[in-house]
């Protein structure tokens, strides 16, 4: 499978460097004028500076825990939105629970369609579309990017699976979007009936990890299966292509990869967070933390996009756990690596004979008595303190290790 690229896949690093430099400074005065969240958290910063992405990395971040108390604070959208819900043009609520609105009608709003071209979806294709339509964006993503590139869409949604190869035979599916395993269900009670679904020949997949073995399975009957990245928040984030080599990001964010409970971004091949910025003038998010992790892959794609590499979902960032009843958060532990200048810490909680324990392994060298007492004034709790070399901590994300039942 050669799939076409456009122009903007292939650009230079300083060409997309300027471009995404452009929207962010857009976004950011649009913003600040027109959203009352914003006007607010932005205040103080010039817009002028926001020529790179170190000055990128001082403006705040937004936590989806931020994002959920805005909105009950001031219903619906926390402020974030340029225009009133009534000039929206569908409305969504997913769980936590957050308000997220689609600002335009039309087009593909989300992006998706990069993802499902890079899939090999095009036009001629008949797509069985198997994310839900309920309550969540999802459904829609993938309808929308599906007759973008010109594919006629079936809404199947989740569930009724009898139904859903009935369909599949009845129109001669050719392509499905949906989780990575609904599929394989499908197909397998097709067969069982003795009515097998022989037409689906591609698969974009997400929202749940593609195992090797379950892409094996599907190469077996001929259906090439590639995986996107995106959330509910900020449309699509990343795809992979026909290499299997990463995730590709999507032209249309700006995506830093930081320490967990900070802003501040790692080195490339370092696990961290996910922030995304989006350019949705009718609902902008600067700076949004994803509670993703990931790491930056060296190199370009080998298809030709030039693009930055993620290596794909590698856990949650927020590894906030509960100690002797009290919750700790990754955020404090960061201010205690702050303050004494740490690059890299993480605290590990363990238990012995009913008793929670807690120890802060840095990278470096310090005061022990001093880090200790950072580490009770963020906390509340006592832990102990433990030097190690630089890059002896495992290279996975965690800033919070909860080795309690393990």
């Amino acid at each position: 499978m050669t799939i076409a690229l456009d122009p903007r896949e292939t650009r230079s690093e300083d060409e997309r460097h300027f471009a995404l430099m452009q929207a962010l400074q857009h976004v950011f005065v649009e913003a600040r004028k027109n959203s009352a969240h914003y006007t607010q958290t932005l205040d103080g910063f010039d817009v002028d500076r926001l020529t790179s992405r170190e000055a990128l990395a001082e403006l705040p971040v937004l936590r989806k825990s931020d994002l959920i108390a805005a909105q009950e604070a001031a219903p619906p959208f926390g402020g974030l939105g340029t225009k009133p819900a009534d000039a929206m043009a569908r409305l969504f609520l997913s769980p936590g629970p957050i308000a997220e609105p689609q600002g335009e009608d039309g087009g593909d709003p989300w992006r998706f369609s990069r993802a499902l071209r890079a899939a090999g979806f095009t036009k001629g294709d008949i797509a069985h579309n198997c994310f839900s339509y309920h309550l969540t964006p999802a459904g829609f993503f993938f309808d929308t990017a599906a007759r973008a590139l010109g594919c006629a869409v079936f809404p199947g949604g989740i569930g009724n699976t009898e139904q859903q190869a009935l369909a599949m035979r009845r129109y001669g599916a050719t392509a499905y979007a949906g989780t990575p395993d609904f599929l394989k269900t499908i197909l397998e009670r097709a067969e069982e009936s003795g009515a097998p679904v022989t037409t689906i020949k591609k698969a974009a997949v997400g929202g749940g990890p593609l195992f090797p073995d379950l892409r094996g399975w599907y190469e077996e009957r001929g259906i090439s299966c590639l995986q996107n990245y995106g959330t509910a928040d900020c449309g699509l984030i990343a795809y992979e292509t026909e290499a299997k080599a990463g995730l590709v990001l999507d032209e249309d964010v700006l995506v830093e990869v930081v320490r967990p409970g900070t802003g501040d971004p790692v080195a490339d091949g370092e696990v961290g967070e996910v922030l995304v910025t989006t350019f949705d003038a009718a609902y902008p998010l600067i700076r949004f933390a994803t509670g993703d992790l990931s790491a930056v892959m060296a190199g370009g794609c080998p298809t030709g996009r030039t693009n930055t590499r993620l290596k794909g979902w590698m856990g949650r960032a927020d590894q906030t756990t509960k100690v002797k009843g009290m919750f700790v958060h990754p955020e404090q532990v960061a201010r205690v690596a702050k303050k004494h200048g740490f690059g890299k810490v993480r605290l590990e909680v363990t238990e012995d004979g009913g008793k929670d324990a807690m120890v802060l392994i840095c990278e470096g060298d310090g005061d022990t008595g001093a880090v200790a007492e950072t580490l009770q004034s963020e906390t509340r709790l006592k832990g102990e303190v433990k030097f190690v070399g630089t890059g002896e901590l495992p290279n996975d994300g965690k800033v919070i290790d909860d080795k309690r039942g393990v």
